[in-house]
């Protein structure tokens, strides 16, 4: 007989805390509030409810700041920032936000729910995560 296993949610594996800046903010700035390092990621705030949530990652900072030499202390986030994002829902199993990782050339993602950013989900947090979720 074949054993069923629990499905692992999104909700179950995702890091709850993310920092999220305006996107007017300096990366300098955005890298020296950062209260969440670990995620390698600063979400760029909405402007208004028809606008949508960018994202910046630290390859983001290094490719588009350092490598062309340029100052932090001078780039909006806005200008290196990806947008839209591509969110996923705390209820999605894993095993689709893996595949959705693959097709988009993803490692992370914010989690939305009711349009709003609960939290960021990874590669490490799902194979982390996921073990002690399985049980």
């Amino acid at each position: 007989m074949k054993e069923i296993k629990p499905i692992v949610r999104v909700a179950d594996v995702m890091k709850h805390s993310v920092d999220i800046v305006d996107g007017m903010t300096t990366v300098s700035d955005a890298l020296k509030n950062m209260q969440h390092p670990e995620t390698r990621t600063i979400i760029v705030d909405k402007r208004n409810d028809d606008d949508e949530y960018g994202v910046v990652m630290f390859r983001d900072i290094a490719k588009r700041v350092l490598a062309p030499d340029l100052s932090p202390k001078r780039i909006n986030m806005y200008e290196i920032m990806s947008k839209p994002v591509i969110g996923v829902d705390p209820k999605m199993d894993i095993r689709y936000c893996i595949r959705l990782f693959d097709s988009f050339g993803l490692s992370r993602a914010p989690v939305i729910q009711d349009g709003t950013i609960i939290g960021l989900v990874s590669y490490t947090d799902i194979v982390l995560n996921s073990v002690a979720a399985q049980g």
